[in-house]
């Protein structure tokens, strides 16, 4: 049991992140938008922030290479079990 909690909090981790990022871009869109409807020029007012993104090791790849492997093992051991 508390492996899915952790596997259902991880989910709820990335879709917030997912979220979050569309947030950032729509709202992007809209200074944009508004800014147009102003008059001003979009550039400066959209104010692109970089999204810099991490550089993951190979060791970590690796890691969570085979952490998802052994996820996807077990759920697939468990849709066994309850088919039978």
């Amino acid at each position: 049991m508390a492996q899915g909690n952790i596997e259902n909090l991880a989910t709820l981790e990335m879709a917030l992140v997912g979220y979050q990022i569309e947030k950032e871009k729509i709202e992007g869109k809209v200074r944009e938008i508004q800014s147009l409807l102003k008059g001003k020029p979009a550039v400066a007012a959209a104010k692109k922030v970089p999204v810099v993104k991490r550089a993951l090791s190979a060791a970590a790849r690796r890691r969570i290479s085979a952490a998802q492997k052994k996820r996807w093992a077990e759920h697939h051991k468990r849709m066994a079990r309850a088919a039978k």
